[in-house]
């Protein structure tokens, strides 16, 4: 059984302004549909049955667009902000009564085409409290962020890079519900990996392919003409 999937929908998406002055991003349309649509298609696809969105800004018409989930064959249910925000992480932690001790996360502008249960098999096997996905990236689609030798990640950091950061987070994390105790505090998932990594409870997976996202303009139009061509049986 596939672990469920903890889809973080918050925030304002300022970067796609106006397009989401109106609408949060998750529900930015991609060729005619929501790009949560094809998010849940794709999970679905990869045996996952349970998903919980951690939304805030506009999250009720999120709810209205995707309703229980059983449109696309799996149950949703939902995560809302308190009245005071506490970061991607507090927002797991918020959502932990609606998951399993272990799950995965994926951030609400990621489209992840890779072998999910691969990476599911590979957390088990490694025994910590998080696990990180990492692409070789050569700075290619975004700043490499994260210096990975022998399958084991040796630094990572958004803001602190070093010259020998030639991969970068793919997207998806995996986690247990014992990495979350932040005690109510304000913290980012990036900080939350960090500590683990300090703590060696931290593994990681390497994803042979690209990662796909709509944190922009130009990533809307690329993610557009890769699930046109998987519409049409076109190899990328």
């Amino acid at each position: 059984m596939m672990f469920p999937v903890a889809i973080l929908a918050g925030g304002l998406a300022t970067r796609l302004r106006p397009l989401t002055e109106t609408i949060p991003k998750s529900l930015v349309e991609i060729n005619g549909e929501p790009f949560l649509w094809h998010q849940l298609r794709l999970l679905r696809a990869n045996g996952i049955h349970r998903v919980v969105l951690c939304v805030g800004y506009l999250g009720e018409m999120i709810r209205a667009s995707v309703g229980d989930g059983a449109a696309f064959g799996m149950s949703v249910d939902y995560s809302f902000d308190g009245p005071h925000l506490l970061g991607t992480a507090g927002a797991l932690q918020r959502a932990l009564p609606l998951l399993d001790d272990n799950f995965f996360v994926l951030y609400r502008d990621s489209y992840l085409p890779c072998g999910w249960p691969a990476v599911q098999d590979s957390f088990l096997r490694q025994g910590k409290l998080g696990l990180m996905t990492v692409c070789r990236n050569e700075n290619q689609w975004d700043t490499s962020n994260v210096e990975f030798v022998e399958r084991k990640i040796l630094a990572y950091n958004k803001k602190l890079r070093n010259p020998r950061m030639r991969y970068i987070d793919y997207g998806l994390g995996v986690f247990r519900r014992e990495a979350f105790d932040l005690k109510g505090q304000e913290q980012d998932l990036a900080i939350l990996y960090q500590q683990l990594l300090e703590r060696g409870e931290l593994a990681a997976y390497e994803v042979s392919g690209r990662f796909y996202e709509i944190g922009s303009f130009a990533g809307i139009q690329e993610i557009g003409a890769y699930l046109n061509q998987q519409a049409t049986g076109e190899s990328q």
